[in-house]
């Protein structure tokens, strides 16, 4: 049979059609994969052991998927409607289903593990359909057609896997975002049916499609308008106090929750990040005092706070008048406006980041500790506890060797350590590698009633520096008595020196800190 131009060109539309909706399949599916893996991370931190299980799972998944798709390919039409609408809508309600999971079921390891099962074998039964669909328009020899939809599966995961946390996570967060891109998925199917086969498609079922489709949207779309309400009632059950403030912002969960004065007394200001405290209003002095000043004893003409982006610690930096200048580096800028212009936070650390004397960097610490030629006379390392990845490579051998040689001559740093009490084997692995970065350090140890027993190392060049007080004026907390007994550990507590250093290639300072604080 001749084949007409008007044939040819219809048949080249076609198929270019259903290359694109493979495209946004694709693009969709790696989002729904992007969006479980962040969501763990944001909900447990251990962000290597979430994206492990979820790619395994899935990858697994899409295998059984395809073999289970073999008797549908004679009504592909049909299956992968059906597969498209299921998976639009799992896809789209994961990351709520996964925060109902871990917010009110204890669930949250089998519902991971279910919702990626179910995701992968949908989008794997989705790869021999469309296969017998592009033969259906056209028939080609089996390696120029795999090719050809590869390619835009590939290219549909790229686009994807760039929009997830370049796109949608700044403008909708992940909740929203994975039930937008659920909509996006669910329309991309049913034009497949609706437009591109319609043809070959009964009326019956063509209405039978798009009702489905519009059930889909239906269900996204008043997830999606109630998502809002339904993270703040999340979050009223997760954090004991009222929530006065929450975001996603590109790096992390921040939320601030505020408890009612009792009798008379203050109110209890507390900042999560990714579900961990990073302070409570009523003792966080108690921290920032012992963390601050042993390293501003000496020398401090100029002070860099890696970290630390609320401030805290620079307002007690800033209690020094011959303090000249003073760096903030802190990775998330939401932090850091949460910081300086949120009344809570600005009545706390006094204003400090506004001081004139202070130089607020926006970047990651490893980075920029690389690339600066800056000497400081102390350094203060004030960062989230190494429970994930990312916070893991800020406790490595390799950055305490970057903060070492930004070290002014006679300069002195600190780390804020963890807890000898409840993860001794933690603190005693970043004190060993404090030291194997070539510094002589001290641990010492204070009680911060909402954190427990608390730690830190206080190291300098050559031989390990004695932790002492220089501050210009009596503070809350720490006095000169209370410094020298901190250097008292109990006998079964004390740092023993046998946990082998954290480097970039082993970090073990994110297995003992997920082992330890797994009881807790």
């Amino acid at each position: 049979m001749t084949r007409t131009p008007t044939h040819a060109r219809r048949t080249r539309a076609l198929r270019a059609g259903l290359l694109f909706a493979t495209f946004a399949c694709a693009a969709c599916g790696l989002v729904y994969e992007l969006a479980l893996v962040a969501q763990g991370s944001y909900l447990l931190g251990d962000s290597i052991t979430q994206a492990s299980v979820v790619l395994a799972t899935m990858v697994f998944a899409m295998g059984v998927g395809s073999l289970a798709a073999k008797p549908l390919q004679t009504r592909p039409l049909a299956s992968f409607a059906v597969i498209e609408a299921a998976l639009a809508l799992t896809g789209g309600l994961s990351v709520l289903g996964l925060h109902a999971a871990f917010t009110w079921l204890d669930l949250y390891w089998p519902a991971l593990i279910a919702i990626s099962l179910l995701i992968g074998a949908l989008i794997g039964a989705e790869i021999p359909l469309l296969m017998t669909l592009l033969q259906r328009i056209r028939r080609q020899d089996a390696g120029s057609a795999t090719a050809d939809l590869f390619a835009a599966d590939y290219v549909g995961a790229l686009v994807g896997g760039l929009a997830f946390p370049f796109l949608l996570l700044p403008l909708l967060g992940q909740t929203r975002g994975a039930l937008l891109v659920g909509m996006v998925n669910a329309v991309a199917g049913a034009c497949v049916v609706l437009f591109l086969f319609a043809r070959t498609v009964s009326r019956r079922r063509r209405v039978a499609v798009a009702a489905g489709t519009l059930a889909v949207l239906a269900v996204l779309g008043t997830a999606f308008a109630g998502s809002d309400a339904f993270l703040r009632y999340s979050r009223s059950v997760l954090y004991d106090d009222p929530v006065v403030y929450a975001e996603t912002s590109g790096y992390q969960e921040i939320v601030l929750t505020q408890s009612s004065p009792i009798s008379g007394g203050p109110a209890d200001t507390r900042l999560f990040l990714n579900g961990d405290l990073q302070f409570s209003s009523l003792d966080e002095y108690r921290y920032h005092e012992a963390l601050v000043h042993p390293a501003l004893a000496g020398a401090r003409e100029r002070v860099l706070v890696l970290g630390g982006g609320d401030g805290l610690a620079m307002r007690e930096v800033l209690r020094y008048p011959d303090v000249r200048e003073a760096v903030e580096v802190e990775l998330d800028p939401a932090v850091l406006r949460l910081a300086e212009h949120d009344s809570r936070l600005t009545g706390l650390n006094g204003d400090s980041l506004a001081d004139p004397r202070v130089r607020v960097v926006v970047a990651d610490a490893y980075a920029w500790l690389r690339d600066t030629a800056e000497r400081f006379d102390a350094v203060i390392i004030d960062m989230p506890d190494p429970d994930a990845t990312a916070t893991a490579k800020l406790y490595s051998q390799e950055f305490y060797l970057l903060a070492h040689r930004v070290l002014a001559p006679g300069g002195r740093l600190v780390v804020q350590a963890g807890s000898p009490y409840f993860a001794p084997r933690t603190f005693d692995c970043i004190l060993n590698t404090v030291r194997a970065a070539g510094l002589g350090a001290t641990p010492y140890h204070v009680n911060v009633p909402t954190f427990g027993d608390w730690g830190f190392v206080l190291a300098q060049d050559g031989e390990a520096p004695t932790p002492r007080l220089a501050a210009p004026e009596p503070l809350r907390f720490l006095n000169a008595p209370t410094l020298d007994a901190a250097r008292t550990f109990p006998a079964d507590r004390h740092p023993t020196g046998t946990e082998r250093p954290s480097t970039l290639d082993d970090p073990r300072v994110l297995r003992l800190t997920t082992e330890e604080w797994r009881e807790y």
